[in-house]
């Protein structure tokens, strides 16, 4: 599943938490209205996932550029389906100017359809100021820089009741295997130690990502992503089989794998945050952290906290992450604006603007810490900043759709029946392999 379907999914409780802190966000974007006002007079439209408080939000970022530089900004939803949308407003000679691209897989679609304009050469700077190259390199496409990535996820956080471990007497641990210990410790305290959301597959593609990213390594974790190792190598086998350590053990996994196979991702939250917990722990992106407070009225960094994923067998701890990029359309009717706009977004200026009403982490290098308005969003953009270029996409959305993003097919299914049975990693791996073939193959066809 796509990064914004993700996003979807975990929308409510997002909401609630950005209404929550916009409140003290209603001032101080640092963009003030002294720029030139050097395109007054022209409009750029911006099309984007983003509904709601999110877009609201965003929509701030689009009014700082408007003070700034006197351009009208006009916002338009697609929905998850940006492929279609952006498609049929080019073809009916409409196309927007921006496109917030979700996910590098559709930024590679959108560059090989030959529907982008490479981003300017102030932009390619700017991004080489602000950001770690990795970013850089993710937006580009056979050499050309077409994506910056504006808004990121952290998706290595491991979220706990403080409740639950005070009375198992237990802390963050720093390592896979003290996880597990510290799991069982909870276990033996009475409750279950992880909630996993096995009915929605992308998480155990998550969880996958996470593991092998860190015991397997990044250059590794590149290669899988571009299938230029096989999902029989030694080393998918390895993580396959440390996975499989927590998913065999009934008293880490709420209700064994059956139970987990009929949980969601929010019910996971719930299990552990809700009124009637069943777990201590679950596992998911930063995201988490709005579902806990919109849904379940808790406090994080008090009633929710989070520990980074913790390193494997080893390897180094993991940041895995996703974002959006803005890429700017040929078909579009002021692309000189639209760089404008790009450009601005590339600034810490602009990441602040959103960083002080809440429900967003930057990639930005350059943009203070004391920008977030609050803990666990400021850990998360530190962590994910901090990891530099070591910080890896979430590998499902860099691989085809079919292998890596179909519900009920290819890495979810197969994941799904790991968590069902983790007896055989081997047997998964050829399984999953033989999907990944056919996947990457229907993609050169």
């Amino acid at each position: 599943m796509s990064h914004a379907t993700r996003r979807r999914i975990a929308a409510t409780g997002a909401a609630a938490l950005g209404l929550a802190l916009t409140a003290t966000a209603c001032g101080g974007s640092g963009s003030g209205s002294s720029g030139k006002q050097e395109l007054k007079g022209q409009s750029v439209t911006v099309a984007g996932v983003w509904t709601g408080v999110e877009q609201k939000n965003f929509k701030k970022v689009l009014d700082a550029f408007s003070e700034k530089t006197g351009a009208k900004v006009n916002f338009i939803s697609t929905g998850d389906n940006v492929s279609t949308v952006i498609g049929s407003k080019i073809e009916g000679g409409n196309a927007p100017d921006v496109v917030m691209v979700p996910q590098p897989g559709v930024l590679k679609e959108f560059a090989g359809k030959g529907w982008l304009q490479p981003l300017s050469a102030n932009v390619y700077e700017k991004a080489g100021i602000h950001f770690a190259p990795v970013w850089r390199d993710y937006g580009t496409v056979n050499g050309k820089y077409y994506g910056l990535y504006f808004k990121a996820s952290n998706k290595s956080t491991v979220w706990y009741s403080p409740d639950a471990f005070t009375q198992a007497g237990v802390e963050p641990p720093k390592t896979y295997d003290a996880m597990l210990k510290a799991g069982k410790t909870v276990s033996d305290s009475g409750l279950p130690a992880f909630s996993v959301a096995g009915e929605d597959g992308w998480t155990l593609t998550d969880w996958f990502e996470n593991v092998y990213l860190s015991q397997a390594g990044p250059e590794n974790y590149d290669k899988l992503a571009e299938h230029k190792i096989p999902w029989t190598h030694p080393t998918v086998v390895k993580s396959l089989t440390t996975l499989g350590e927590l998913f065999k053990d009934k008293n880490l996994v709420a209700g064994g794998s059956s139970g987990a196979l009929r949980t969601d991702f929010p019910e996971s939250v719930e299990q552990v945050f809700g009124n009637d917990p069943k777990a201590g722990m679950v596992y998911e992106g930063d995201f988490v952290g709005g579902i806990v407070s919109g849904e379940f009225k808790k406090k994080v960094g008090e009633d929710a906290k989070f520990f980074p994923f913790p390193a494997v067998k080893g390897g180094k701890t993991p940041v895995v992450g996703g974002g959006d990029a803005a890429a700017v359309l040929k078909a579009g009717k002021n692309r000189e604006a639209a760089q404008k706009l790009v450009e601005f977004m590339a600034t810490p200026e602009a990441a602040e603007v959103w960083a002080k009403a809440g429900g967003f982490i930057s990639p930005n290098e350059s943009l203070k810490p004391d920008a977030y308005q609050d803990d666990a969003s400021r850990k998360s953009a530190q962590a994910l900043v901090k990891a530099g270029d070591s910080v890896r996409f979430d590998l499902s959305d860099l691989a085809p759709a079919a292998f890596g993003g179909t519900k009920g097919a290819g890495e979810w299914k197969l994941l799904q029946d790991f968590l069902r049975d983790p007896s055989d990693p081997e047997g998964t791996a050829r399984k999953l392999e033989a999907a990944a073939a056919k996947a990457y193959k229907d993609t050169q066809d």
